[in-house]
């Protein structure tokens, strides 16, 4: 890691001169110059003056930036097929996140296996077809176009309420599938 092109960075963000950081940090403009040229190195405890100086702390200095990926595509989706019903998993590793989203396909008569009930909730989406929703004894249907959202803490189910393949997406929050 280039500490010295780091610190120039944070510096500029901060419209500060090196001779304005070097005042607050009792440091001379020569010093700060070389510093973010990687000429020297700076002791753990200029460093610390240094960084307080320019709003942060070790800690978030040497925090490494993950580059979080945003966009998914069909082929980083999982894909499982089971008595008439197809699951995607359309966010790779969602159970780390604080929610989980599917596409959910059922064949006309098939379901979702019953989920016992558990903390949270779900929502979904109908993309195609019918989607009867079952939470304990109370059915509920759903069209296409619609949505439904309830909390997840009685035995539920998703089946196909229609003739046609029912296509819906399903977000568990926390991660359920």
């Amino acid at each position: 890691m280039e500490i010295g092109s780091k610190i120039k960075l944070l510096r500029q963000q901060l419209n500060l001169s090196q001779a304005e950081l070097a005042d607050r940090c009792e440091l001379t403009k020569g010093y700060i110059s070389q510093l973010e040229n990687d000429i020297t190195s700076p002791s753990i405890s200029t460093l610390c003056d240094i960084l307080a100086a320019l709003g942060t702390d070790l800690a978030e200095f040497f925090k490494k930036e993950d580059d979080e990926r945003v966009v998914f595509g069909p082929d980083d989706f999982i894909e499982k097929r089971d008595d008439g019903m197809t699951l995607k998993w359309i966010i790779p590793n969602a159970q780390k996140n604080l929610m989980e989203p599917i596409i959910l396909e059922l064949l006309p008569g098939a379901s979702s296996a019953e989920d016992f009930p558990h903390d949270g909730e779900e929502f979904g989406f109908v993309l195609e077809g019918r989607v009867r929703v079952t939470l304990g004894k109370k059915q509920y249907l759903c069209k296409r176009g619609e949505t439904f959202c309830y909390k997840a803490n009685v035995p539920h189910t998703l089946s196909n309420a229609g003739k046609t393949i029912a296509k819906l997406i399903w977000i568990s929050s926390p991660p359920n599938f």
